[in-house]
């Protein structure tokens, strides 16, 4: 039973997911210790915030100009909870059989719009358990802070799992700046970026990236998926970049060395000849007192930092081995980068996400970055790709590119209408190559009524790009998944691989190199 009282439209971003050309869903998969219960299941659900949040709880209906709104129903836990009561296949790997359900799910499955826009899929022969959410309900940030309101610490059971940085993003910001000048440079740079990359997203419009073995383009969303898992352990990630950073610092203060010794020399050499043309005795004192900085945010490496770099690489191993000797040295490919736009960095407390005066609002808050990979042979120094990284991620970090993206989708969208807008937003993901994205998870080891959770995952459904990949982390462990159309990238399992074997490389040479 509905009611036309109250409808609420749909966000800007929220009618642009909803258009058939970028019709996006999220698929999350939560493995668990032991097979899940439906009973407890539905449970869980009925009992959880998720059915209380209008989002959750609301019908997509549209006006008689077409325009979608949402408007509040009742809701039948059991046309939402799906049970999945046998094995996928034979396989023995669990991993495997539910990537291949996922990936079907991706293309074959859209979500009926007679109930609210979510499903949860048990499948205790497996393990797991998959919920699947329209994007036009919410971003990964949004959903995450959801998910993990519903749980607990492992070690804990009263305690709700750590829900990212609390610092607040605008002090520690301000708390950088030590000058005009730094003030200064920083705006220069920030207009000088800020131009250059909005410039190029423009372009982005006509010029497309050249054909490659992994190029997607118009259509491609329709055709078959394969996904499957790369792993990676956050300890190596934190391993590399402190390295680096540490080899940098210590050249900086090396450096800081050299400067002081010159200084102190001539300074000597001064004195000496002072002393010698007035015919005094050698025995001058010097006392020198210099305090030393270091430690700026210009030699600082992120976990990002480290994720571009391994995916620079890895897909430079793949490209070599699906087509050797056919791509120069330092050929561009262009990634759309997706990232968060709320004030606070990291995972958003539910009630903050609730409150309109935050910054931290429900919904999609999200810009896109172009993100270009360069390839280069295999065989030379690995640490090239992350300096690439870095320094790309630099020079976006100080520019507004992101917001730029998102306020010209807001603005297409409420003055000329979803179609513009996704024919605009559709060609930008025809002319570049793939889609990246990062959401933290928990930092600790967590459990859904008891159970204990084994991993987090997740991805969206198909776009025109023939490879997506999400990165989910969840206690000291980062899993990648990776949505290919399998006509065009056959192989995923083997460019996971390439991903997988990147970052011990990465790591093995930062801790050998020497200074």
């Amino acid at each position: 039973m509905v009611s036309s009282d109250g409808d609420e439209p749909l966000t800007p971003a929220g009618r642009l997911f909803l258009r058939p050309e970028m019709n996006t869903i999220i698929h999350c998969v939560v493995g668990l210790q032991h097979p899940p219960d439906l009973d407890l299941i539905k449970s869980i659900v009925s009992s959880s915030f998720m059915v209380q949040h209008p989002r959750f709880t609301s019908l997509l209906v549209r006006d008689h100009r077409g325009t979608e709104h949402w408007r509040k129903t009742k809701i039948d836990i059991d046309r939402h909870v799906i049970l999945v009561d046998h094995p996928l296949t034979n396989d023995v790997d669990d991993s495997r059989a539910v990537n291949d359900y996922v990936a079907e799910l991706s293309v074959s499955t859209p979500l009926s719009t007679d109930k609210p826009l979510w499903e949860l899929h048990v499948l205790p022969a497996h393990k797991c358990v998959v919920l699947r959410i329209h994007h036009a309900l919410g971003d990964g940030i949004s959903l995450m802070s959801l998910f993990l309101a519903s749980c607990r610490r492992a070690a804990d059971p009263e305690a709700l799992p750590s829900m990212g940085i609390s610092s607040d993003r605008k002090r520690s910001r301000s708390s950088g700046w030590r000058n005009w000048r730094e003030i200064l440079l920083g705006f220069v740079k920030m207009v000088v970026f800020s131009l250059v990359f909005a410039a190029e997203f423009v372009l982005k419009l006509w010029i497309s990236d050249r054909k490659t073995p992994i190029s997607g383009g118009a259509d491609v969303e329709l055709w078959p998926r394969k996904l499957a898992t790369a792993r990676f352990s956050l300890e190596d990630m934190k391993a590399v970049k402190k390295a680096v950073a540490d080899r940098l610092d210590a050249k900086h203060m090396f450096s800081v060395l050299v400067v002081l010794s010159i200084l102190y020399c001539s300074i000597e050499v001064k004195q000496i000849s002072h002393c010698i043309s007035h015919k005094r005795a050698f025995s001058c004192s010097l006392s020198t007192s210099m305090e030393v900085g270091h430690g700026n945010t210009s030699h600082k490496r992120t976990i990002n930092d480290v994720l571009f770099g391994v995916v620079s690489s890895g897909l430079s191993r793949y490209l070599d081995y699906r087509s050797p000797n056919a791509l120069p040295n330092g050929f561009q490919l262009t990634g759309l980068a997706m990232v968060n736009l709320r004030e606070q960095p990291g995972l958003q407390e539910l009630c903050d996400l609730m409150k309109s005066n935050t910054g931290s609002e429900w919904g999609n808050k999200f810009g896109m970055l172009l993100l270009p990979v360069y390839y280069h042979k295999t065989g030379g120094n690995p640490l090239d790709y992350l300096k690439r990284a870095k320094a790309m991620i630099d020079r976006k970090k100080q520019s507004l590119e992101a917001h730029f993206s998102y306020n010209i989708g807001d603005f297409l969208m409420s003055w000329f209408g979803p179609k513009v807008a996704c024919m605009l937003n559709y060609r930008i993901v025809c002319n570049t190559s793939f889609t990246i994205s990062n959401v933290i998870g928990p930092l600790e080891e967590i459990t859904v009524a008891g159970v204990p959770v084994t991993y987090v995952r997740a991805n969206t459904s198909s776009l025109p790009h023939a490879l997506t990949m999400h990165m989910t982390s969840y206690a000291g462990k980062a899993d990648m998944q990776i949505l290919v159309a399998k006509d065009i990238i056959p192989d995923p399992e083997f460019l996971a691989k390439c991903f997988e074997d990147a970052l011990p490389e990465l790591k093995e040479a930062a801790l050998s190199t020497k200074i």
